[in-house]
């Protein structure tokens, strides 16, 4: 099972996310040092959406977005986890 973490980016992301850039980095690296997030990236074009997948209880989703510094300090609007169903890979 694979969930998928869904951000929703604020307009002025990315002139506002240097500041908590490597604190976030930091935590993704950590999730992906043991095994628990796969990938993660924002889309561009506009930015405005981030998808990073887990494979992950929710629970351990849930706390990467409580201790996330993008979504403390309101760079990340709002946010989704959703289970998705991987047919091929």
């Amino acid at each position: 099972m694979h969930l998928l973490l869904e951000y929703t980016l604020a307009a002025d992301y990315l002139e506002r996310r240097t500041a908590l850039r490597e604190d976030h980095l930091a935590l993704a690296r950590e999730a992906h040092d043991r095994g628990e997030l796969l990938l993660a990236g924002a889309l561009p074009d506009p930015y405005d959406r981030a998808l990073l997948v887990w494979t992950a209880p929710r629970e351990v989703v849930e706390r990467f977005v409580a201790e996330d510094p993008y979504v403390l300090e309101g760079l990340v609007t709002g946010w989704t986890i959703r289970p998705w169903n991987v047919v091929v890979g």
